[in-house]
């Protein structure tokens, strides 16, 4: 399993990561997804997941954090972000640390 990476997304976007040497799966609904993860858990060390699918598979993601690996990360998709990637980074790195480390100082709130 050493370095192995994938993605799992909705569309044909998440192809290009083939080029960086990332396996690529395509999901099209939240349901695939989740199907889709459990099968290939145990093969990689880092998943990387579209935030929009991210998002509406939030408890099966979760079932994951208390393992090492893999290491599921969210992701914006072709299409854009919608925001959940940098929310959960942000509520976890709170969590881990006391405070909010994505504090924009210029605007005195958080980026984003």
């Amino acid at each position: 399993m050493k370095g192995k990476m994938a993605i799992i997304g909705d569309g044909d976007g998440v192809l290009v990561f083939k080029s960086v040497g990332m396996d690529a799966y395509c999901a099209e609904d939240p349901e695939s997804a989740k199907h889709l993860l459990r099968g290939i858990a145990k093969e990689y060390q880092i998943i990387f997941i579209t935030d929009v699918l991210a998002k509406q598979m939030e408890q099966t993601i979760s079932e994951y954090a208390a393992m090492p690996y893999p290491i599921l990360v969210s992701v914006p998709s072709m299409s854009g972000g919608n925001g959940y990637g940098y929310e959960v980074l942000r509520r976890e790195s709170e969590r881990a640390l006391g405070i909010n480390i994505l504090y924009d100082e210029e605007k005195g709130n958080e980026r984003k």
